[in-house]
């Protein structure tokens, strides 16, 4: 399969990138810039690995920069995981525009345009294809600082549902994966005694394992999950 991948560079996104090249798919992977390890990762495997830095910030050359010169147009195109995001966190009477703005940019407008190339995409090459959109377990429980962050996350689940349920007939499915606080670059900012809270709330009482996000992202990808669509996956260690 192929499979476009915003956010390849590092944290959960390389894990979904390497789990899926180590399964044989060939990525199409996106980031603002290359990291070590996705240069690594594409030494490794030089044929299934493309690459192109790109700022979603920007969803006004979407289409030229990651369907017309990354991908191509005689290229299928089998699935697309939306992982890239920023975080904004503050408490709510802190808000400013221009942060919400850019984060809205990132996590919410980007991502609604580059599913719908997705689409057209695959009406073009008359194949089903899946989208998978990470999102985040504060969408569904509260958590003192996320409030702007879980509502950009809560947009692209209503979004999924609803292309879920616009272009099944096409052969396109649409998911969310709800995933737990994971130890990545985006949760680095908390404190030791922060994350605890966080943990000690989850069934598991421990972070969500990344490799555990990325199976998730992968079967929904698959044949094996084609009947699977519209649906919010609670990969959270137990939080809900």
């Amino acid at each position: 399969m192929n499979i476009l991948l915003t956010g390849a560079s590092r944290g959960l996104g390389l894990k979904i990138a390497e789990h899926l090249l180590s399964s044989g798919h060939t990525v199409y992977g996106v980031s603002r810039s290359k990291s070590d390890q996705l240069n690594a990762l594409q030494e490794a495997y030089p044929d299934q690995l493309q690459f192109a830095a790109y700022d979603l910030t920007d969803a006004s050359n979407i289409k030229t920069a990651l369907f017309d010169e990354l991908i191509g147009s005689d290229i299928p195109l089998h699935g697309f995981v939306n992982n890239a995001a920023m975080a904004y966190d503050d408490i709510i009477t802190n808000l400013k525009v221009e942060p919400l703005q850019e984060m809205y940019q990132v996590n919410v407008i980007s991502p609604f345009m580059i599913v719908r190339n997705v689409i057209r995409h695959a009406l073009l090459h008359r194949n089903p294809c899946s989208i998978v959109h990470v999102s985040s377990i504060s969408v569904h429980t509260g958590y003192k600082g996320l409030a702007m962050y879980a509502s950009t996350k809560g947009a692209l689940e209503a979004f999924s549902k609803n292309t879920a349920r616009e272009w099944g007939s096409r052969g396109v499915r649409s998911n969310a994966i709800v995933a737990g606080f994971m130890e990545t670059d985006m949760s680095s900012t908390l404190s030791a005694e922060q994350k605890e809270r966080i943990y000690r709330r989850t069934a598991l009482k421990e972070a969500t394992r990344p490799e555990s996000v990325a199976e998730m992202a992968a079967f929904l990808l698959s044949d094996k999950a084609a009947s699977v669509t519209g649906q919010n996956l609670f990969v959270d260690s137990g939080t809900i």
